[in-house]
């Protein structure tokens, strides 16, 4: 039986953990037919270890969005494994912990550059860097929590959330006339390394035991990855600068 990735060549990001959006993404990818190759910062050795789980093996290259060596070598490193890309997912977030925890009104400018760099910019450079591989077209799909809001002790990630969102549709007008898709995830919370990062986060959590119309699963990433794989495939052929809501329904619940 063919997959909905058949043939397609995925570069995906943010592999950590089995817990990990992203290795359910790579692991839905495999299984649909793609093949896969992760990046990975700052412990490649670990998504290499994570990597064994997958159905497939997938090549693990080291990348530092933040780096420009590192993503000037990044098509080149690709190009030797798959040739080309078809998709690229983009599973990055990062924030000083003081700009997290209910810290907004004092987190110093330093530590705001750093979440927007590491979480919104890097979304184009990522683009940027894989583009000459993407000369037949091809997909992007980026992970977002929902920026309409400002959420309990999530803070300076909301802006960036915020700035990726804004970056998304930026690109898809851009690209489009290349044929390249830009659209994002909005996932409800999951417990991976990611969220236990911030501090309070099962305050945020809280909000979908008691306004999520569908029952809402902690612990299941993969709703998510189907959704990602989803927008790789071309069953969303003409669908770009979009954001696909994965969280229950709480999104469109007002109170």
């Amino acid at each position: 039986m063919s997959g909905i990735l058949d043939g397609k060549r995925i570069l995906i990001t943010g592999v950590l953990m089995e817990s990990s959006i992203a290795f359910h993404a790579a692991k839905l990818a495999q299984e649909q037919g793609a093949e896969v190759i992760l990046t990975a910062f700052p412990r490649p050795t670990l998504t290499e270890r994570i990597a064994k789980k997958l159905p497939k093996p997938a090549k693990v290259i080291e990348l530092d969005v933040t780096n420009q060596e590192h993503l000037d070598r990044l098509a080149g490193l690709v190009k030797e494994e798959l040739g080309s890309l078809d998709g690229v997912v983009h599973s990055i977030g990062f924030a000083p912990q003081d700009a997290l925890g209910g810290n907004f009104l004092n987190t110093p400018f330093e530590s705001v550059a750093t979440a927007m760099h590491v979480s919104a910019f890097s979304l184009k450079s990522l683009v940027m860097a894989c583009r000459p591989l993407m000369s037949s077209g091809g997909a992007v799909v980026g992970l977002t929590f929902d920026a309409q809001f400002a959420w309990p002790q999530y803070d300076w990630m909301g802006p960036a959330k915020a700035a990726l969102e804004a970056t998304s549709r930026y690109l898809a007008r851009d690209l489009g006339k290349e044929g390249i898709r830009c659209n994002l995830v909005s996932a409800g919370p999951i417990g991976s390394m990611a969220a236990k990062s911030i501090p309070g986060f099962s305050d945020l959590a809280a909000v979908w035991d008691t306004r999520s119309p569908l029952d809402w699963n902690m612990a299941d990433p993969e709703p998510t990855g189907r959704a990602i794989v989803a927008l790789l495939s071309d069953w969303f052929p003409k669908t770009t600068g979009e954001i696909v809501h994965v969280d229950g329904g709480v999104h469109m619940i007002g109170a």
